[in-house]
């Protein structure tokens, strides 16, 4: 095209004089490990999204596993979850050598399907194995919230936690007993956020989990520093010595305090970065309202999404493929729907059910007709460029493209 714009990426952190500040601040202190700025930073997040306790992991996967473990999670149970999402999800149930039951999402969101969730539960239970189920992991699918009170109402009949993976989700909000609350109360057990250069707050790499109860937080913060009994803030303050013990198994899961300095100036951003991309949803939203068989993304009335990415579906006369070339040579970075794990060559060898026994499933490989809304969304979805920093001409050029991509 004559008019080709500058490559426009996918997504791009807003950053700045600020958060490279923050980073030299916590480096000249010569405390770079985890220590006061993560401290800080615990307090503030927990704050923001109104959550009792707050603890600062390496990242979104780590929080899962430690979630999973905290809820007593253990070899050979199963967790009910999604195929539908980046396969981190599914990889921190093996990680804890439990088995992801995948079900199928709802096509309007995207996020997990909470009838399909109460039918798996019910399957179990007339097959007298419903206690090898042990927790229900969500995903707020790109930052939309799931529908919690549903899910909520049928883990509280079966006694079962809820774990939030609300990787892409900070700044999200539901509407909860007539007030909007942030995705992170939690209304679930834990929540567990990311910090990744493509979420909405980032450190470079990161995680959050944020619960209400002591207990598991105190765990937490075990469990990321090898289970050491003292931490570092404590025994290099002492005016005695002081010999740490390790009554056990931990892993190395800390954040750094370059990262947290970071992160705490990312989250005074916050509430400007959530309100540019909600604005620039909508402008998507009325860009592109008129393109024939291109399906938008959808908001429920109870939720408000931070549109951590703006997903928008192709009905089956366009190939996904082609459109996201012709973009990609026009100079505009689009992404896939997002992926299903059974489908990835890790979960070939790695067990997952999708609700009924191994040897009932008939599934092709690649291919399971009772994760067929998950793996439509996969084939028939493009993510396009949502960043802080993107102008109108920009968007206009990515609608326009995107509007001959789709002519026949």
């Amino acid at each position: 095209m004559s008019d080709k714009m500058q490559s426009i990426p996918i997504a791009k952190p807003w950053m700045g004089e600020a958060e490279a500040e923050a980073a030299s601040r916590a480096i000249m202190s010569g405390w770079v490990t985890q220590g006061p700025e993560v401290a800080a930073f615990e307090q503030e997040f927990a704050t923001y999204v109104g959550a009792n306790y707050a603890c600062a992991v390496s990242n979104c996967t780590t929080a899962l596993h430690l979630a999973l473990l905290a809820v007593g999670v253990q070899p050979g149970d199963e967790v009910i979850t999604v195929s539908h999402s980046y396969i981190a999800t599914a990889n921190s149930i093996r990680y804890c050598g439990a088995i992801p039951v995948f079900v199928d999402i709802e096509p309007q969101t995207y996020n997990i399907n909470p009838m399909l969730i109460e039918d798996v539960i019910s399957d179990r239970l007339q097959r007298g194995i419903g206690d090898r189920i042990r927790a229900i992991l969500i995903v707020h699918q790109i930052g939309m919230p799931c529908d919690i009170k549903a899910i909520l109402d049928i883990a509280h009949r079966y006694n079962l936690p809820v774990i939030e993976d609300a990787a892409c989700a900070i700044g999200s909000e539901i509407l909860w007993d007539g007030n909007w609350e942030k995705i992170g109360k939690p209304h679930g057990d834990i929540a567990c956020f990311s910090f990744h250069p493509r979420k909405v707050v980032t450190t470079g790499d990161g995680g959050m989990l944020t619960t209400n109860n002591l207990e598991w937080d105190k765990q937490f913060r075990l469990w990321r520093q090898h289970g050491m009994s003292v931490p570092d803030t404590v025994r290099h303050g002492a005016k005695q010595v002081i010999f740490e013990s390790y009554p056990m198994l931990g892993y190395n899961y800390r954040m750094t305090d370059i990262q947290a300095a970071v992160g705490r100036e990312q989250l005074k951003r916050l509430p400007e970065i959530v309100e540019r991309r909600r604005y620039l949803a909508q402008q998507y939203q009325e860009k592109l309202a008129d393109v024939p068989g291109l399906k938008l993304p959808t908001e429920p009335n109870w939720a408000k999404s931070n549109w951590q990415s703006f997903c928008v579906r192709l009905t089956e006369k366009y190939d996904q493929v082609q459109v996201m070339q012709e973009m990609l040579d026009a100079g505009i970075s689009t992404r896939r729907g997002i992926m299903c794990a059974h489908r990835e060559g890790a979960y070939q060898s790695e067990a997952w059910l999708c609700g009924v026994e191994p040897k009932a499933c008939e599934c092709e490989v690649g291919k399971c007709d009772r994760l067929w809304e998950s793996e439509q969304a996969q084939d028939h979805t493009v993510l396009l460029p949502l960043f802080h920093q993107i102008t109108q001409q920009e968007q206009d050029y990515v609608v326009k493209v995107l509007k001959m991509a789709c002519q026949i």
